[in-house]
């Protein structure tokens, strides 16, 4: 398939010519002249004074959009062009305006404006190959570009997914990493009123045993004064025995009296008989 026809009408015939008159005329043959030999911006002037001449001067503002596409002045050269397209009443002028605003879009990229100026171009001359070309082409373009708007659109939303997916993993690490660092501050804390408080727990426990020690004493004096103060409680079979002892006792000293008495006896009797 060949190229794209990008390449602006240039009008170099001269219609109507005794209704302009011989000054814009002068202007445009110079312009042209200079725009064949790339002096763009030198054709621009003399495209000017020819405008500024006779402002109805059409074939002036047409070359005068020429020159500025050239020199990539694209917004000047499309408003020049669109302009007349809406107020040119030859069909011809037209339609070739339209063209070149198509061939402005198009160089921008922007194809769904180039196909509708194309469009209207052919409507009003649709033996023109360019045009349907650069219709096709531009329509082309336009899928192609939707296409990768699309994927674009899928990768920045599919991007966005991630960063988003990042984002939440972070904050949650973030918190976990809160978490752990609070719970070792709370065992820090915990650690160092534990440290604290063992001196305080020992003391503590010092202080109770010497209480239960110094209690048990104070009991222990008291129940041992109790027994003192108090008679000793036998058993029945202490009793008892002591009983029988007392008893035993009591039958050896009437034994003793009794051979003492009988002693005596004896002795007292002696005496008479001698």
């Amino acid at each position: 398939m060949k190229g794209k026809h990008i390449g602006l009408i240039l009008l170099l015939a001269f219609f109507g010519t005794a209704a302009f008159g011989q000054v814009p005329r002068k202007y445009i043959r110079s312009g042209n002249k200079q725009f064949k030999e790339g002096k763009f911006s030198d054709a621009e002037v003399n495209y000017r004074k020819a405008v500024a001449k006779n402002p109805d001067y059409y074939k002036g503002q047409f070359n005068l959009g020429d020159a500025m596409y050239e020199q990539k002045n694209m917004k000047e050269s499309g408003k020049i062009f669109n302009q007349l397209s809406e107020t040119s009443k030859d069909p011809k002028v037209k339609s070739s305006a339209l063209y070149n605003y198509g061939n402005i879009m198009l160089a921008q990229k922007k194809y769904k404006e180039a196909m509708e100026a194309y469009k209207k171009s052919l409507l009003l001359n649709p033996t023109d190959q360019n045009a349907k070309y650069n219709y096709e082409y531009a329509r082309k373009k336009m899928i192609q570009q939707q296409k990768q708007q699309k994927q674009q659109q899928k990768n920045k939303d599919k991007n966005k997914d991630k960063k988003k997916d990042k984002k939440k993993d972070q904050n949650q690490n973030q918190n976990k990493d809160k978490q752990k660092q609070d719970q070792n501050k709370k065992n820090q804390n915990k650690d160092k009123k534990d440290q604290q408080q063992k001196p305080k727990d020992k003391k503590d426990q010092q202080q109770k045993q010497q209480q239960n020690k110094d209690e048990q004493g104070k009991k222990g004096d008291q129940q041992k004064q109790q027994q003192q103060s108090k008679p000793q409680q036998m058993s029945k079979k202490d009793a008892q025995r002591m009983l029988n002892a007392l008893k035993n006792d009591e039958k050896k000293t009437l034994h003793k009296l009794q051979r003492k008495k009988a002693k005596a006896g004896r002795t007292k009797k002696s005496d008479i008989d001698w």
